[in-house]
C-alpha cells in the first residue's frame, strides 16, 4: 500500500519566512498543551470505583492478588495486552506489540509512586516467553483467569490507572483506542517530521509517502510486528514454546 512520490516535499523558502509561519504555529501548538493540561487537571478531579484488590493475576512465581501488583507504590497503571492463542512470534497482536513495547525507562514512575504493569490476555508460561523474546523489563502477568472481574465489560488493548488505599483498590481512569498513543513516544516524534505517520488517514498534502493503512499493516512488516525483527537480528529465538514460564 503506497502513495508517494519521490520528488514529494515542502516549498523551499527563505529562514524568515519560514520561521514567522513556525511561530504562528507555535500558538496554536501552545494552545494545544494548555489543553491537554486542563484535560489531565479534570482527569485527577474524576471520581473512582472500588474494585476487589484479592483477584488474583498469574506472575513469575505464580499466582498473585491484584494488590500485590503495586508493589508497594500507591499507584498502578496496567496495559491489557491482547493475545492470539496458538499463534507463534510473528501472529501476535502487532498493536499492542508496538504500544506495550514503548515503556522502557520504569524508575521515573516509581518515583511517583506509581508501577506499571502488563496484564496479558494469555496463558503465563508462552506469553512470558513473548516478553522474553521482546527484551522487554516490565512486570508481566497472566490476566487469562480474571479477565472477567478486571474488564468489567471493556476489552485488551487498554490502560488502566488504579489507586491503593491501604488494602482497597480502586479505578481512577481508563482508555483504548487512540488514547494508548500515549505508550508510543515514536508517534509523537514522527508527528514532528514532514512525512509525519505516513498512514493513510492523515491529511497530508498530495504526492506525501501514505504507505501504512490503519488494521494493524501500519506496525508490521513483512508478515511480522516491526519490532520483532531487531530481535531475531540479535539472535533471540521466536519459539513461544522452548522457555517455560
Amino acid at each position: 500500500m503506497t502513495e508517494s512520490s519521490s520528488s514529494a516535499k515542502p516549498e523551499i523558502t527563505d529562514r524568515a519566512t519560514w520561521q514567522a509561519q513556525i511561530d504562528d504555529l507555535l500558538v496554536r501548538e501552545k494552545a494545544h498543551t494548555r489543553e491537554g493540561d486542563a484535560i489531565a487537571a479534570a482527569r485527577r478531579r474524576l471520581p473512582m470505583v472500588e474494585v476487589d484488590g484479592s483477584v488474583q493475576v498469574t506472575g513469575e512465581h505464580g499466582p498473585v492478588p491484584l494488590l500485590e501488583v503495586f508493589e508497594g507504590r500507591r499507584q498502578l497503571i496496567v496495559y491489557f495486552h491482547m493475545w492470539h492463542d496458538g499463534q507463534p512470534a510473528p501472529g501476535q497482536c502487532e498493536g499492542c506489540t508496538f504500544f506495550n513495547g514503548q515503556v522502557g525507562e520504569l524508575s521515573y514512575l516509581h518515583s511517583r509512586d506509581v508501577t506499571f504493569a502488563t496484564f496479558c490476555e494469555g496463558p503465563y508460561q508462552e506469553s512470558r516467553a513473548y516478553h522474553d523474546f521482546m527484551g522487554w523489563q516490565m512486570p508481566w502477568y497472566s490476566a487469562r483467569d480474571s479477565r472477567d472481574a478486571l474488564l468489567a465489560g471493556r476489552w485488551f488493548g487498554m490502560t488502566l490507572s488504579y489507586l491503593r488505599d491501604g488494602d482497597r483498590v480502586f479505578e481512577t481512569y481508563w482508555n483504548s483506542g487512540r488514547g494508548t498513543e500515549a505508550m508510543a513516544p515514536s508517534y509523537a516524534l514522527l508527528d514532528k517530521t514532514v512525512y509525519g505517520r505516513q498512514e493513510w488517514w492523515e491529511d497530508s498534502p498530495a504526492g506525501w509517502p501514505r504507505s501504512f493503512g490503519d488494521r494493524g499493516d501500519q506496525f508490521r512488516k513483512d508478515g511480522r510486528p516491526t519490532a520483532q525483527w531487531a530481535r531475531l537480528a540479535a539472535g533471540y529465538s521466536d519459539d513461544l514454546t522452548a522457555k517455560g514460564g
